[in-house]
């Protein structure tokens, strides 16, 4: 089938506002379109590509396990199945691992857990889980309704009940909002969506204590922010406080599909068998997949690069923020970094295209970068060149 004579939207749902290029291949740090053009790719497919596009070692797993076996039924274990739980627990404060396929049902994991523990803990009263104005959490409907921004929730009313949104960072709020029936406290430790936004370490402080006081959970989704985008393995890593349970998809497998909730043993006892499932969770092919990234972040030094190569982009961003007086701020840390601007520029990610650049904007004013690990400091360079031209076209 000839492919350009396809007019998309006659068969795909117009769920997305696409750019018009298709891309057919991907190495590295770079994709390409049907065209032949080449871009550098600052968003990593959203924080999932993070050791770059057909990854050798990812491909080379994957390829072994497509030979050996491709799915089982979860009524059994697999090999690749163990080695990446293994690998999660050893290298985490959490106890156990529950895989699904996705971000958003690592969160709904995460809420039935929080509703079960709540339940068995407390009573049947305690199902309210406190999460954060500005927050993502995905596209289910529960998920929808624990992300703290309207925009995602209009026209799939009534919501389920159970959800309470404070500002970020604000303890009062946080303590004045939580109760007897509290189950959870969920937040992302820096909010990617939202706008790259991290949280303080005395907001954190204060989750931590406020769920210790009730007998709550912290859930702390690493969805985007975890697999080494902060420059550590998990980016609780780089906060003073531990959480209970942990969200993870995006970077987990490199490009395959997975998701996976982390817990205490604690909270974790109490989804037992039949509470909750999900048929291609720990799927063979995608926990080879995610073995093999694990292998990567844990093994080379690949972390020390993230740290590195990110403080070297941060402070190119910085720069170029002190001469342009569009910029609002800088943030974010690692790989995961935001340019807030004074007001809306909705034309930057289709420039910086033409120019050979894929970036993200949320929001039409924060310029969100996501760039895969492997990215080299020449390449940030360009992208800085880049954006300077930009400011002389948009003084």
């Amino acid at each position: 089938m000839d492919t350009n004579t396809i007019k998309p939207y006659s068969y795909i749902a117009e769920t997305y506002s696409r750019f018009g290029i298709t891309i057919t291949r991907g190495s590295g740090t770079r994709l390409w379109d049907d065209k032949g053009r080449q871009y550098t790719d600052f968003t990593s497919g959203i924080a999932v590509c993070s050791l770059g596009h057909c990854n050798p070692h990812i491909v080379e797993a994957v390829k072994a396990q497509a030979e050996r076996l491709f799915h089982v039924s979860n009524l059994y274990w697999t090999e690749p199945q163990l080695k990446v739980a293994s690998l999660l627990v050893e290298n985490s404060c959490a106890d156990r691992v529950f895989f699904c396929n996705s971000g958003a049902e690592a969160v709904e994991a995460a809420i039935k857990l929080a509703r079960k523990y709540g339940h068995d803990t407390r009573g049947p009263d305690c199902f309210e889980i406190i999460t954060l104005q500005g927050s993502f959490h995905g596209r289910t409907l529960a998920a929808i309704t624990a992300t703290g921004q309207p925009v995602y929730q209009r026209g799939f009313e009534p919501l389920p009940p159970g959800f309470t949104h404070v500002p970020p960072n604000d303890i009062r709020a946080l303590e004045l909002a939580a109760g007897k029936r509290t189950a959870a406290v969920m937040v992302e430790p820096i909010q990617g969506e939202g706008g790259v936004r991290p949280l303080t370490d005395e907001f954190l402080q204060a989750a931590r204590q406020t769920a210790d006081q009730l007998g709550a959970l912290l859930i702390f989704d690493e969805i985007q922010v975890g697999m080494g985008r902060t420059g550590s393995l998990f980016a609780y890593e780089q906060t003073p406080v531990e959480p209970d349970v942990i969200c993870l998809a995006k970077g987990l497998a490199g490009g395959v599909p997975i998701g996976a909730m982390l817990a205490r043993e604690e909270a974790m006892k109490h989804l037992g068998p039949g509470t909750h499932a999900s048929t291609f969770g720990a799927n063979p092919i995608a926990c080879a997949a995610a073995g093999a990234v694990l292998e990567q972040l844990l093994e080379t030094d690949i972390l020390r690069q993230v740290r590195e190569k990110g403080q070297y982009l941060m402070e190119g961003l910085r720069k170029l923020a002190s001469r342009w007086d569009k910029v609002k701020e800088v943030r974010g840390r690692g790989m995961i970094l935001g340019v807030e601007f004074k007001k809306a520029m909705p034309d930057l990610a289709s420039w910086l295209m033409k120019e050979g650049f894929l970036v993200l904007v949320a929001q039409g004013l924060i310029l969100r970068l996501l760039p895969p690990f492997i990215m080299e400091k020449e390449e940030i360079d360009r992208l800085l060149d880049a954006l300077y031209r930009y400011k002389s076209s948009n003084p």
